[in-house]
């Protein structure tokens, strides 16, 4: 058993809450999450099979899985309108690559969401499907046709399983600084957006963060990913209570910070689950990430930042009305995530989150928390204001409103 707390009668109890928490997930949403969580199939990997079967000319095609440098020299070596040809081949492939040009990928996206949405569309009406199946595509289909507006900039996209996507808010290749909001639980091609409770979903996040980067410093390039890539718990199960899928996870979001174009400086927002993807991750992370700031966090799977292993500032906040203040902060046998991330022992930054309206409202304009992640995607350390009204977490951080790529510790 691993505890973060001294106290053996305060260690006990918690172990004893955790165990309760965990048979109540089991009897209820716990192996129903596990049974019928599916890591993304058939149509991606039917496409990355004839991506491998491929040629250009008399080249063969590069391993789709190959460091992001090796595909970015490939897809240079190429003309225009071979990158075209290819992006119109194999789009699903090609809208997934990290490596390949930005707007090649969204390109190729845009084909593959609409070969997306016609299959829904027929699926609609038919009847060898229940009517809850034509319902369903009919929802699918819809979120299609929303991510095919005019304007918006598809990252990622995979339609198999519950799906996943990412998309991106401003000048990718041109920006000084980026931002990517890694969510957590029930992330899905369906809750990807809403029209209620908008920034409760990732593109609402990410819109509203983006907005508030560019009033905060209309001077730098800033972009914001929404970060939807990977498969996230479903429900408050099991599969929320352990590792595995932020480790999936934490994988792909390194790779994708590692494949970011230019010589952007890179912050990380992770949300409730996505803060255990974000903590996962940090010791992969390259250089470029200068910060990693999470909110609502159940924990990072370490005990302490130090643990993280990262030379990013580590920030962390929790709205006094959220619920996951609730969850036990410890780790027992592989269930739980470790301690927690705004207590003072764990050494994070922490910062206000006044305004924030509970577990899912971090990102809501006019808040503390949205304007502190923002001055943190700006790199304006100066500016965020601290839970405990000093400016305890913004001491030893040198470089205060800088651009361009350096490398900063959390010192």
């Amino acid at each position: 058993m691993t505890s973060f707390d001294s106290s053996p009668s305060l260690t006990a109890w918690r172990t004893l809450l955790a165990l309760a928490v965990v048979l109540v997930m089991l009897a209820t949403t716990g192996w129903t999450a596990v049974r019928h969580q599916h890591s993304p199939g058939e149509p991606l990997r039917v496409a990355f099979t004839a991506w491998e079967r491929g040629r250009i000319g008399v080249r063969h095609l590069p391993d789709p899985k190959g460091p992001p440098k090796l595909l970015t020299s490939f897809f240079a070596s190429l003309t225009a309108g071979q990158r075209i040809g290819l992006a119109t081949a194999y789009p699903l492939v090609v809208g997934n690559l990290n490596g390949a040009p930005v707007t090649l990928r969204y390109r190729a996206n845009r084909l593959a969401l609409t070969q997306a949405r016609d299959v829904e569309h027929r699926r609609m009406t038919d009847t060898r499907l229940s009517g809850d199946g034509r319902e369903q595509a009919g929802r699918r289909m819809h979120r299609y046709a929303s991510m095919l507006s005019d304007g918006r900039q598809i990252l990622a996209f995979d339609p198999s399983g519950k799906g996943r996507a990412a998309e991106v808010f401003g000048d990718l290749d041109h920006a000084q600084r980026v931002s990517v909001v890694v969510p957590g639980v029930d992330t899905n091609v369906l809750t990807f957006e809403r029209t209620e409770r908008r920034y409760t979903a990732p593109v609402g996040m990410a819109a509203s963060l983006y907005d508030a980067e560019r009033a905060t410093d209309p001077d730098t390039r800033t972009a914001v990913i929404a970060w939807a890539d990977y498969t996230s718990p479903a429900g408050l199960g099991v599969d929320a209570a352990i590792g595995k899928l932020a480790e999936d996870g934490a994988v792909r979001l390194s790779a994708l910070t590692a494949a970011l174009p230019g010589t952007s400086r890179v912050s990380l927002f992770c949300h409730s689950y996505g803060s255990v993807v974000c903590g996962v991750a940090a010791a992969a992370l390259p250089a470029r990430v200068t910060d990693v700031a999470v909110a609502g966090s159940p924990g990072m799977r370490v005990g302490n930042a130090d643990q993280l292993s990262t030379d990013a500032h580590v920030w962390a906040m929790r709205d006094r009305d959220d619920w996951i203040q609730d969850v036990p902060y410890l780790a027992v046998g592989g269930l739980g995530h470790g301690a927690d991330p705004v207590s003072r022992g764990f050494g994070s930054r922490v910062l206000s989150a006044a305004g924030a309206l509970g577990h899912s409202g971090y990102f809501q304009p006019g808040t503390e928390s949205l304007d502190n992640f923002a001055d943190i995607g700006v790199g304006s350390y100066d500016a965020v204001s601290c839970a405990d009204g000093d400016a305890a977490c913004r001491s030893g951080i040198a470089g205060s409103g800088e651009t361009g790529v350096g490398e900063f510790g959390r010192a």
